[in-house]
């Protein structure tokens, strides 16, 4: 029996309020992927997948082309067959992948999805300042939106960013806890020489300061650390998570959505985390409303931290009906929320769309 009768995919470019600084170059707009579909029961279902070269291997012309091939091959055929499917690609692929099962699982499974109380769900904000006096103001502003836990972005110069980390505690006074993120961008000196410059006073964790690959590097570092570590880039799966415990390289693990394939998927890998003694981090800065709101679910159930799903606060508009809510430093989700996407907001940041069935 078939599973999906329509398959409809939206290319988007989602240009963004401020660029986003990351150590490997700034981010000005979203490539999303948007997937709307109707099962054979007539259920409607919405994934998404923003894609971030450089943070995946995947490419948007790349994405683009097998997520049409896809979603061509899905059409029509049992859900056992569309899964085997989808499996196929998860490793190679996995933002691609997430866009599609994560919409299917909301057709399917839409019970689960619906929020039955009003829930709030904290996130944390981003530091994007760099002079004392606009991280003054940045950091006020931010505290007063609600905001308990500040990201701020390092992984740039060891000297310039300890000067900014030190004047972003100076400026806290211990009001929210600091998260650094070095996004890839230090060699392993680089990162020591980071830490030595280090103090943890309001520090919760540093972040991935060392490439994905580098697993020598994050060792050696988590041994002379002064703050706990996390690792992000270097989690693609609970294979990975299983190694970071067994050499107890990190404190924290961090997991997004689009690199587990599934909401189920992702739910799994939180609980390993969690089994296997460490603290799971979930959310993705870089992501629309559809991703963002699937983590704030898991989060109201499997994370008691700061989640990182504002990818959704950047674009310069909502591409939903019903756009997902920010209130007092939490996303806001009421009773029955379940996103609606707006054609009309679509057709002005779409880049091409296909439909199946």
């Amino acid at each position: 029996m078939k599973s999906l009768e329509y398959i409809t995919l939206h290319r988007l470019e989602l240009p963004l309020k401020v660029p986003y600084k990351l150590a490997f170059g700034p981010v000005t707009h979203f490539d999303t992927l948007i997937v709307n579909i109707t099962d054979a029961n007539g259920n409607h279902g919405f994934g998404e997948a923003t894609i971030l070269t450089g943070y995946t291997q995947e490419t948007i012309a790349g994405s683009w082309d097998l997520i049409q091939e896809l979603a061509k091959n899905l059409v029509g055929q049992s859900d056992e067959s569309n899964q085997q499917l989808l499996d196929q690609y998860l490793v190679s692929d996995p933002f691609t992948v997430t866009a599609l099962a994560s919409a299917i699982e909301v057709a399917k499974y839409q019970g689960v999805f619906l929020n039955q109380s009003d829930t709030s769900i904290p996130i944390l904000g981003v530091v994007n300042s760099e002079s004392l006096e606009d991280l003054e103001l940045e950091i006020e502003s931010l505290l007063s939106s609600g905001f308990n836990t500040l990201k701020v972005k390092v992984g740039f110069d060891v000297d310039k960013d300890s000067l900014k980390v030190k004047n972003v505690q100076k400026i806290l006074r211990g009001r929210a806890k600091i998260r650094l993120d070095g996004n890839q961008g230090y060699s392993r000196s680089e990162a020591i020489r980071f830490i030595e410059q280090l103090n943890p006073a309001g520090i919760e964790l540093f972040e991935q300061p060392c490439h994905a690959d580098d697993w020598d590097s994050a060792l050696a570092i988590s041994k002379i650390a002064n703050v706990p570590m996390m690792l992000d880039e270097s989690i693609y799966g609970l294979e990975d998570i299983q190694r970071a415990a067994d050499l107890n390289i990190a404190t924290y693990i961090k997991v997004k959505l689009m690199k587990f394939g599934s909401y189920k998927n992702l739910t799994s890998a939180i609980s390993l985390i969690s089994n296997l003694g460490m603290k799971p981090v979930l959310g993705n800065g870089v992501a629309g409303e559809i991703g963002c709101w699937m983590e704030a679910l898991a989060a109201r159930t499997h994370i008691t931290n700061a989640g990182e799903m504002n990818g959704f606060m950047k674009p310069v508009s909502s591409v939903l009906q019903n756009p997902l809510q920010f209130k007092d430093g939490c996303i806001s989700l009421e009773p029955g929320y379940l996103p609606n996407i707006d054609l009309n907001l679509i057709n002005q940041f779409q880049i091409s769309s296909k439909q199946y069935y």
